[in-house]
């Protein structure tokens, strides 16, 4: 596998999400950070990241953007972002930090960033430290997307996000997906998990996710269950596997509301909550379960209950 793929992955999906929340994070607040911590090099990264601002420039204007970066092992770093941050209009402010992760929670509080949206991406090499992710949890008011080389969902709650989502990456190699249908071929690249409080950021990144995987032939595993095929999500999707998965978790806890079992698919499964819908509608086509009105659009709040 080239060693770029990983960067090249992170890279793509950080700047799909951002350019999501940050419009989003501006419509509600006239002051937002952005934190961005890699434990190695940032693999373009951070330009990358002050490309999507630049390009947000008219809905920026009259708010206050701080950008922190944290990346020891990249020495051409204030290089590179210098000839990005000339593009970036006068409300952006740019801060270079030494250190690495460790040294976010630090940064944070030195940039006074309590009671603002605040979207941190994490690339580390070790565990998510716990006093890491409570900063990143600013109170309400923080999100937090990470690449860890195990799983962060015990961490992300104990840190205070009540929604954690997180997939492992299976990586093409030398630019071959594998075979799909036997699910193997690729390569790991430890796990992506993401933690917020908004089910519209959850399913956000999951659509993120997604679309990078469609263009870098990338698919995706539940960490919880290693030994499943991953998700091939490029072309028709099989959704097989999330019918399954819903039918029995409707069998386990008892008739729930399609947006409880949107946010089960997205906390769960490496699937998107448009996805669980559908999955939804062939449960129904095949009488495996039942809903409330006889027609129509499945709403958030119909009830959905397995036949006996």
């Amino acid at each position: 596998m080239p060693t770029n793929w990983t960067a090249d992955f992170l890279r793509e999906l950080l700047v799909r999400h951002l350019a999501t929340w940050l419009p989003t994070a501006l419509h509600r607040s006239r002051r937002v950070t952005v934190a961005l911590a890699w434990a190695g090099a940032d693999g373009g990264g951070a330009e990358a990241v002050l490309r999507v601002v630049a390009d947000h420039a008219a809905q920026v204007r009259g708010r206050q953007v701080t950008i922190l970066v944290l990346a020891d092992e990249a020495a051409d770093l204030p290089a590179r972002l210098g000839s990005v941050e000339a593009e970036l209009p006068p409300e952006v402010t740019v801060h270079l930090l030494p250190g690495g992760p460790g040294r976010l929670p630090v940064a944070l509080k030195a940039a006074s960033v309590a009671g603002s949206p605040l979207f941190c991406f994490l690339d580390l090499t070790g565990p998510a430290h716990a006093e890491v992710l409570r900063a990143c949890a600013n109170g309400r008011n923080g999100e937090v997307l990470l690449h860890a080389a195990s799983s962060a969902r015990p961490a992300l709650g104990r840190a205070g996000f009540p929604l954690v989502a997180e997939v492992t990456p299976v990586l093409p190699v030398d630019g071959e997906s594998g075979d799909v249908e036997a699910g193997v071929g690729g390569v790991e690249a430890g796990v992506v998990a993401f933690g917020s409080r908004s089910d519209r950021s959850l399913e956000a990144v999951r659509d993120a996710l997604w679309t990078v995987g469609a263009d870098l032939g990338v698919r995706y595993r539940d960490p919880a269950d290693p030994a499943a095929p991953p998700v091939d999500v490029s072309g028709a999707v099989a959704l097989e596997p999330l019918a399954r998965n819903l039918l029995t978790e409707l069998r386990r806890c008892g008739p729930q509301p399609v947006t409880d079992l949107r946010r089960y698919t997205l906390t769960t499964t490496a699937y998107r909550a448009t996805d669980a819908n559908q999955a939804l509608t062939t449960l129904l086509t095949t009488g495996e379960v039942t809903r409330e009105r006889e027609s129509g659009r499945l709403a958030g709040d119909e009830l959905i209950t397995p036949t006996p």
